[in-house]
This record gives C-alpha cells, structure tokens and sequence, in this order.
C-alpha cells in the first residue's frame, strides 16, 4: 500500500482538508457554494410542497416533498464533503440519496397523468389510470431498489483502498438504464396522451383549463430525462471517467435538471390548477351527439 493510499485510508473517518495529492473518492472537492445553494433550493422546494399538499389535501404531492427532501439530504452530505472531502460516510450518504431521489419526482407525475386520465374519459389514453400506477410505479420501485444497491456496494468499494467498485457500479447503471427505459416508454404513452387530447379537443370537457399543469409536466419529464442521460453516460465511463471527474457537469446535468423539475410543480401545483370535474354543459353536448334521437326522447 502506497503512502497516499495510507493517507487517504486514515482520512476516511475524520474530517480533513484537502491534501495535495490524495484525491478523495469524488475525484475532486465539492463546491461548498454549489452544495449550499442546492441545500436551501431543495429545502424551500421541500417546504412549500407540504404547505401545498396539506393546504389542497392533494396527499399524493407527498412524493415530490419527499424526492425534494432526498435531495436535500444528498446536497446537504456534498457539503459536508466540501469541509470533509475524505469522509466516507458523506460520500456515501450523497451517492445512495442523489441516485434514487428522481424516482420520487416520477412516481408524482405517473398519478398526476392518471387523474388527467380520470378527469378526461377513458378515450384520452390507451391504458387505464389503475394500469399507469401499476405499471410505472412498479418499475419506479425496481428501478429504485436496484440503483440503492448499486449505489451502496460502490460507495463502500470507492471508500476502500483498492476497493472494486466495478459490480456495484454496473448494478447502479442497470437500474438507472431501467428507469430510462421506464420514463421512455412513459413518454410515449404521455405523447399518445396529448394527441387523443388535442385531436378529440378533450380539454373543453373540463371547467378551467389543464394546459398550465400539461405543460408542467412535459417540462418535468424533459428535465428527468435529461438527468437521466447523463447518469447513465457517467457512470458508463466509470469512478474515474471525465464526467464523474468534473463537478460542473453534475451541478448542471443533475442539481439544476432536478430543481426545475420539482421547482415547476410549487409554481403550477395540481391543487390550485386541476379542475374537480367536467364541464355540465360539455357532458350535455356530447349526450346529445352520441345518442340517436329516438334514445333521448
């Protein structure tokens, strides 16, 4: 064992500053600006999605206040990082929470397209609400639990001298190409979703208007999805990759993709915008267009 290796192994369970020349497991120290700043943007995010959630009763906004603490908790250890950048336990705690705190984000915006579904009438989807829930959020679970593994046997191996961070790597990468395909396949149904409404003018069936929270929710699942692109190409080139090497890329990629992904629904929330029920005059409308007027006498 080298003498860095020495070093970098005493290290590990104290709180030291940066030493030149033993590069702690992140390849680099973590901003203390940037862990802050995300800290207190994923707090107040936190914070105002259970004063939404509980002021509307929407409970299932629940899941973006807890994706919105998840992340608060992975930011919270990059700053401890930033003073203690060998701490093991803080690079732990960043990696297992920051990895799996999208699928809370997702899980939201499956229930929130299922009560468009059920607002709408069936003819707005191919798939019932009941099916989206089941589906997605089943591999919302998965994809979780597999990404939590692999994040927790990496961190521990990345922490080790010599450590192979290689299985648990894959394993990572395996849930987070899962969860890719999960959020692909989930677009397409969404995209099918916005072609049945806008082709059969479905918005009209409804008091208010749903295109505020539609659009919200695009934008939502372009920011998951982009996030989760480039997970999968850093992890792909490996704990000594480029990307993994350089912290402007995630402060980009996965801090500021996952604040707007969140930050959008404090501002256009479900419980201001999703109207209760369809339109009466509508429903009238359609009655008498579906039905031979020897039905309605």
């Amino acid at each position: 064992m080298s003498t860095d290796d020495q070093l970098k192994e005493a290290l590990k369970d104290s709180c030291h500053a940066y030493v030149a020349g033993v590069e702690p497991a992140y390849n680099y120290v973590p901003s203390l600006g940037a862990g802050i700043a995300f800290s207190v943007l994923f707090g107040l995010a936190m914070a105002i999605h259970i004063v939404q959630f509980i002021w509307k009763r929407t409970w299932w906004c629940s899941l973006f206040a807890i994706g919105a603490m998840v992340e608060l908790l992975g930011w919270a250890a990059r700053t401890w990082s930033a003073q203690c950048p060998y701490q093991g336990t803080a690079f732990l705690m960043q990696i297992s929470t920051l990895i799996i705190a999208p699928t809370f984000f997702t899980a939201g915006i499956y229930v929130l397209l299922g009560r468009f579904i059920s607002l709408l009438g069936h003819r707005s989807s191919i798939l019932s609400p009941k099916l989206y829930l089941w589906i997605f959020c089943t591999c919302d679970v998965i994809s979780l639990v597999v990404q939590a593994i692999g994040g927790g046997m990496a961190s521990m191996e990345s922490d080790k001298v010599n450590g192979n961070t290689k299985p648990g790597t894959d394993i990572m990468v395996a849930g987070i190409i899962f969860q890719l395909a999960s959020i692909t396949v989930f677009a397409f149904c969404a995209a099918d979703f916005m072609r049945r409404v806008l082709n059969q003018r479905l918005l009209h069936s409804v008091q208010g208007t749903l295109t505020p929270l539609l659009a919200a929710m695009v934008f939502s699942i372009v920011c998951i999805y982009a996030r989760s692109i480039y997970r999968t190409i850093e992890l792909l080139q490996g704990w000594s990759g480029y990307l993994i090497s350089h912290e402007r890329y995630f402060i980009g990629l996965d801090g500021a993709m996952m604040v707007l992904a969140v930050v959008v629904f404090n501002v256009i929330h479900p419980g201001w915008l999703m109207p209760k029920h369809k339109s009466v005059d509508y429903e009238s409308e359609n009655l008498s267009n579906d039905y031979p007027m020897e039905e309605r006498k």
